[in-house]
Formats: structure tokens, sequence, C-alpha cells
């Protein structure tokens, strides 16, 4: 039961985080250097960190993937629904570089480390195909 929580909350995490990127994404700092202009999209990078620290950590806490996949699936129905056009045509994420690698990256990334396991250490299986390959030990 704690688990099935557990596992919903983050599922409701993915989607206030995909509110929230949708906004914090168009985040940035205009330098200028002597005739050159400097964009630092900071927004863009600091929500793709996010995305993949609560992904990772998702995974971690529930010790399977599905926490994982229902907070990417979270992010990603928020996402995609804020980067369609309302019925009173604005969009939250629109189509410039920045919420493009938004978009793209957080899939991307999001799928990725979705798909890790949730144990990077070598399990039963492994030991024994360790053993098979090293007999001396």
């Amino acid at each position: 039961m704690v688990r099935i929580a557990v596992l919903v909350a983050f599922a409701v995490m993915g989607v206030v985080v995909g509110v929230g990127g949708a906004f914090m994404q168009a985040q940035r700092v205009i330098t200028a250097v002597g005739e050159y202009v400097i964009v630092i999209p900071w927004g863009t990078l600091l929500m793709l960190v996010i995305l993949v620290c609560v992904t990772r950590l998702a995974s971690i806490a529930t010790q399977t993937r599905w926490g994982a996949w229902l907070f990417f699936s979270g992010w990603l129905a928020a996402t995609i629904l804020l980067a369609a056009e309302s019925p009173s045509g604005d969009l939250a994420i629109s189509s410039g570089g920045r919420q493009l690698a938004y978009l793209f990256g957080g899939v991307i990334l999001g799928v990725a480390i979705a798909t890790l396991p949730v144990d990077f250490r070598l399990g039963k299986r492994g030991q024994r195909i360790e053993q098979a390959r090293n007999p001396s030990r």
C-alpha cells in the first residue's frame, strides 16, 4: 500500500515538474561581450537536470523502474499539454531553439534514465557469470 502511494506521488510530482518546467525553461541570461551577444539558457539546463535527478530518485526510492516511468509519464503528459495550443491561442512552450532543446532533450534524457537498472552493483546473476569466467575464485 505504501509503495502504491509513493508511485502515485511520483506521478503527481512528474506533472508538477512538467508544469513548472514549461514556464521555467524560458528563463535565460543575455550578456553582451564586446560586439557578441551570449545567451545562457539556464532555465532549460536547470529543468533538464531536475528531470534527470528526480527520475533517477524515483527508481531508487521505489526500487523499481515503475517509479521512474510514472514520474517521467507525468512530466511528459504535462509538457505535451502545455506545448499544445490552448483554446485561447496561448502557448506555454513555443517553438524556439530553447524550447525544442527542452522537449527533445527531456524526452531523450528521461527515457534513458528511466530505463537504467535500479541497482548497478552485480546481482546474483552477475555474480554467477563472474564465477563462471573465473572458476579459481
